[in-house]
């Protein structure tokens, strides 16, 4: 049930929502991982939402060069743990709801157990290797992984339901070489509330997912486009599924 603070907190989306939508939103655990330039309007924007749980994992500390895109930190955090400095935010914009954080780095090990019974994942990673543990964990959950990525002025995204579209090793059999890529931060934000749309339109289960294309924003010249991309039928990562556990409430 809603509270009478919630009604009016979500009084204006609940004209699109209705009241059975928000409380769906109220009832999911969405898991994020990382804190920095996409995690940031990621868990922000769900969090204004009322997405009831979420949890954000991370565990760098603020450095004065993230500035420029983790719109969750400001200058008085720099040398804080991002966990930490995301939990006050966070709960700041929204006390209405539960903000879980874990300060560590997620691995082969730990993944099962950080996911734990969340509804979806968030890919707000800027490694392949850890995307390619977030894919493996939403697979064996079948859950939904909601991927992004961003360089420079360009981004993509992409929605993941196990067993029924193209998974992140589909898309990217191979990782690309380690840089240190350009990073501007409205790219993050634009590539971000994608994701953070993605999230809402499943739970909401309402729109058209981004799921068997890859969203590619190009900010030089303002311009989206799509590449169709298809489940290979031989993937080493998803190949032997067949279909996703629903958990769209």
């Amino acid at each position: 049930m809603l509270s009478g603070l919630e009604h009016e907190r979500y009084k204006r989306q609940m004209i699109l929502f209705g009241e059975d939508g928000q409380e769906r939103l109220k009832d999911a655990h969405i898991f994020i991982a990382g804190a920095g330039g996409l995690g940031s309007p990621v868990s922000i924007y769900l969090a204004v939402a009322g997405v009831g749980t979420i949890t954000l994992v991370d565990r760098d500390v603020v450095d004065r060069t993230n500035l420029n895109r983790q719109i969750l930190h400001s200058d008085c955090d720099t040398g804080r743990k991002k966990t930490a400095s995301a939990h006050e935010k966070l709960c700041g914009i929204n006390p209405d709801i539960t903000i879980n954080v874990v300060d560590t780095t997620i691995d082969k090990k730990n993944a099962l157990k950080l996911v734990g019974d969340a509804d979806a994942i968030v890919d707000a990673m800027d490694n392949f290797p850890t995307r390619y543990i977030l894919n493996d964990v939403a697979i064996k959950k079948k859950i939904p992984l909601f991927h992004g990525g961003i360089r420079g002025f360009y981004g993509q995204a992409a929605t993941i339901i196990p067993g029924e579209t193209a998974c992140f090793r589909c898309i990217f059999p191979k990782a690309p070489p380690k840089e240190v890529f350009p990073v501007v931060g409205v790219t993050a934000g634009v590539i971000g509330s994608i994701q953070a749309t993605e999230v809402l339109k499943y739970l909401l289960r309402s729109g058209e997912l981004l799921t068997n294309r890859l969203f590619i924003w190009d900010g030089m010249r303002s311009h989206a486009d799509e590449i169709q991309v298809r489940r290979i039928p031989g993937c080493v990562a998803c190949g032997s599924i067949k279909g996703l556990k629903r958990k769209r409430k």
